[in-house]
C-alpha cells in the first residue's frame, strides 16, 4: 500500500505551557500538519465547536479543567484521536489517561519526532481500520455502509459500482480530507488519477441540489476532498 498521509491532518494542541505551545506548533507545522493551539480547555472548546481536527494533542496538566477531565467529556461527543502529554510518568497515571479515552500516551521531556510518528501512526489505523458506524446522514440522505446503499426520504437513490466503492471510502472517513492518493489505495487501484474527479462529479449529480457548489461533498483546495456528515449511527 502506498503512502496513506499527505499534509493534511489539522492537529489541535491543547498545553498551557505558551513556550511549549509554540514549539510544537513550529515543529508539527514543518512536518506537514495544520496545527491550531490553545491555552486552555475553554479556548479548544471554542475551536472544538466551529472546527473539524483530526487529532488532539493534550496536556494532562493545566489550570481549572484537566486535559482528562476534558476528553471525559469530549468522548460524549465525538471520537476523534487523542495524544496525552504530561509530566506524569507513573503507571495508574497512565492507565488513567488512556481509560478516559485517549489513544497514546507521550510522558515529559520528550523527543518532538516520537510526537510526529506516533500522530502518523494513529492517524494512518484510523484512516485505514474498518469504521465504528454502520450509517451516515448527511441532510436528508442515508448511506449504508454494509449495503453501499443510498437513500433519499426512504427513496433508493442508483449508484454505480464504482459509485458506492468511492461513497463508501467518504463514509468511512467522514469529515476527513481524502487526497487522490489516499482514494487510490483505499480503492486498491480501481480508479486512477482523472477517473476519480469523474467518478466524485458523477457522485456528486446524485445528492447535491447543485453540485458546481456542493453542500456535502466538498473539494478542499490543493489537498483533496471531504464529506460533510450530519450524524453517525450504529
Amino acid at each position: 500500500m502506498g503512502k496513506l498521509l499527505e499534509p493534511l491532518a489539522h492537529v489541535l494542541v491543547v498545553d498551557d505551557d505558551q513556550r511549549l505551545l509554540e514549539l510544537l506548533k513550529r515543529f508539527l507545522e514543518e512536518s506537514g500538519f495544520w496545527v491550531t493551539g490553545a491555552s486552555n480547555t475553554n479556548q479548544a472548546d471554542s475551536y472544538m465547536n466551529s472546527i473539524h481536527f483530526d487529532l488532539l494533542v493534550i496536556d494532562i496538566m493545566m489550570p481549572g479543567t484537566t486535559g482528562i477531565e476534558w476528553l471525559v467529556e469530549l468522548r460524549k461527543k465525538t471520537s476523534v484521536p487523542a495524544i496525552f502529554l504530561t509530566a506524569l510518568g507513573e503507571t495508574e497515571d497512565r492507565i488513567e489517561g488512556l481509560s478516559a479515552g485517549a489513544d497514546d500516551y507521550l510522558s515529559k521531556p520528550f523527543e518532538p519526532r516520537e510526537l510526529v510518528l506516533r500522530i502518523k501512526r494513529i492517524l494512518e489505523r484510523s484512516l485505514t481500520s474498518p469504521s465504528g458506524h454502520s450509517e451516515i446522514i448527511f441532510g436528508n440522505f442515508i448511506f449504508n455502509l454494509k449495503k453501499k446503499k443510498l437513500s433519499n426520504n426512504k427513496t433508493q437513490v442508483y449508484l454505480t459500482t464504482s459509485e458506492q466503492d468511492l461513497l463508501s471510502c467518504f463514509a468511512k472517513n467522514p469529515n476527513k480530507t481524502l487526497s487522490r492518493e489516499n482514494l487510490i489505495d483505499l480503492l486498491e487501484g480501481r480508479m486512477q488519477g482523472r477517473s476519480i474527479d469523474v467518478a466524485i462529479a458523477r457522485l456528486r449529480s446524485k445528492f447535491e441540489s447543485d453540485p458546481k457548489k456542493p453542500h456535502f461533498l466538498m473539494t478542499v483546495r490543493n489537498l483533496g476532498w471531504k464529506l460533510q456528515i450530519d450524524k453517525l449511527i450504529g
